[in-house]
């Protein structure tokens, strides 16, 4: 979805800047400036889900975390 954003993004403004009328320029200019923000968005939201953690951990997890310990799915995953 975040790249088809980027991709929309970067058509509104090469309509943006094609069109000759200043109503046209500025309709696409503020389709841009929106998908430049929306495509920013989409880009963060996509690199803390990529580095979160699960969403549960087990109480064993829990305590090892407690300890200064890393949970066992952790773990896991490192191997």
């Amino acid at each position: 979805m975040r790249w088809l954003l980027l991709v929309c993004t970067v058509f509104a403004f090469v309509l943006c800047f094609t069109r000759h009328g200043a109503g046209a320029w500025g309709f696409w200019l503020l389709v841009g400036l929106l998908g430049v923000f929306a495509t920013a968005l989409a880009f963060v939201q996509a690199r803390i889900a990529g580095s979160a953690r699960g969403d549960s951990l087990s109480e064993y997890d829990l305590k090892r975390l407690r300890e200064g310990k890393d949970p066992l799915k952790h773990d896991r995953l490192a191997r």
